[in-house]
């Protein structure tokens, strides 16, 4: 498998996911605008190329990293950074070179709050009531409907920056002469719990393979909008009602072969509600803080269901006899049919008779590439 794994530098966590992916038997290459040198040493050990450029935001030589790449390790099967500030670029990626994963005409339900809703609603779980932000009087509506406060936030993004709670006119006046214009803002009721999270993988085929829960002791808004400290726990065990609904969100969206991260509002009367939906790993040190709960590597679990889910490959094995003659080198056949040998090795002389004294263990996706490989390494001299 050719990986690319798009700013492995940044969070610092992307050493370990690209760690354990080489150690799943993946091609790792990388895309950053850090220096190589700067690099963290297991991620350099980790990647079997680095193309940096100058500015990630920047399409053009993101897309021109990949060509190179195509050209020189042959098809890229992922294109990841684990990261939803990225979301949008990763489905250009993939659309444009025809990667497995989520493209360009869904990633704006997951990026924005506006359209996850629908998919709540399809779920069957509780959902925040709200609508978008555009101008006062349209405000004034929404909350003569759910009374004062109000919680606005940004369509597009992740975390609470630009997270705000509205109690009164006074402060709906002043988030209005304040507000960037170049944002479209959300507006919900302001629910009264904790946020509580749903968290895992979920494989290719739809199934959840790993599950974790954390609930935050603060509101997080809170958290970032008065500079406050903050504190979270993940559980050994799930709440039935959060993991009940976060399997219903789940379905919903349909996402396949990622992490995901669930957020729902677990209130005082237990009730649990919709909030946000990730497909990303948890932030903070939440990834590290469900190896420590459950005594597993997430980093591991997660390349390992990437790398063998994936696979479902073609695999031949071609033998050779030292009393023939072969059109093809030793030497020609390891350059040849590089991307496809896993494994080669002198037979011991008690299973020559039938196995040969030399083979060739190959794998491919393509069928027909790897009979063409066996005829290679089978062809002999006229």
């Amino acid at each position: 498998m050719n990986f690319v794994f798009f700013s492995p530098h940044f969070p610092a966590n992307g050493a370990d996911f690209c760690d354990r992916l080489k150690k799943a038997g993946a091609r790792v290459l990388g895309i950053g605008d850090a220096p190589y040198d700067a690099l963290d040493a297991k991620l350099k050990a980790a990647l079997s190329e680095y193309y940096r450029v100058a500015n990630m935001e920047d399409y053009d030589p993101v897309f021109r990293a990949m060509g190179h790449f195509v050209h020189k390790w042959g098809r890229i099967d992922r294109f990841e950074s684990l990261n939803e500030h990225w979301l949008e670029l990763e489905a250009n990626i993939r659309t444009d070179f025809n990667i497995y994963g989520t493209k360009l005409d869904f990633v704006k339900n997951l990026k924005r709050k506006s359209r996850m809703r629908a998919f709540f609603r399809k779920s069957g779980v509780d959902t925040i009531a709200q609508r978008k932000c555009s101008d006062r009087a349209g405000a004034m509506t929404f909350i003569r409907r759910v009374g004062y406060p109000v919680v606005v936030k940004p369509d597009s993004g992740s975390g609470a920056s630009n997270t705000f709670k509205i109690s009164n006119a006074k402060e709906l006046d002043q988030f209005f002469r304040d507000k960037p214009e170049d944002v479209t803002f959300v507006m919900e009721q302001f629910i009264e719990g904790l946020v509580v999270t749903f968290d895992g993988l979920v494989n290719r085929d739809g199934e959840v393979v790993l599950a974790a829960s954390h609930r935050y002791d603060q509101s997080v808004m809170e958290v970032v909008n008065k500079d406050r400290h903050m504190s979270y726990t993940c559980f050994p065990r799930i709440s039935p009602a959060v993991e009940e609904a976060g399997r219903k969100i789940l379905k919903a969206f349909d996402v396949r072969e990622r992490f995901f991260h669930i957020e729902l509002f677990e209130t005082k009367d237990d009730r649990v509600i919709a909030l946000e939906v990730n497909m990303r790993p948890p932030g903070a040190w939440m990834t590290d803080a469900i190896n420590y709960t459950f005594d597993i590597d997430v980093y591991a679990a997660w390349a390992d269901m990437v790398v063998r889910d994936a696979g479902k490959y073609f695999t031949a094995y071609a033998s050779r006899k030292r009393r023939l003659h072969y059109l093809h080198s030793h030497e020609d056949v390891l350059a040849a049919q590089r991307d496809k040998i896993v494994h080669h090795q002198a037979i011991e002389e008690v299973f020559s008779r039938a196995m040969g004294n030399y083979a060739y263990q190959m794998r491919s996706k393509d069928e027909a590439a790897l009979r063409a490989a066996v005829a290679y390494i089978h062809a002999e001299k006229a």
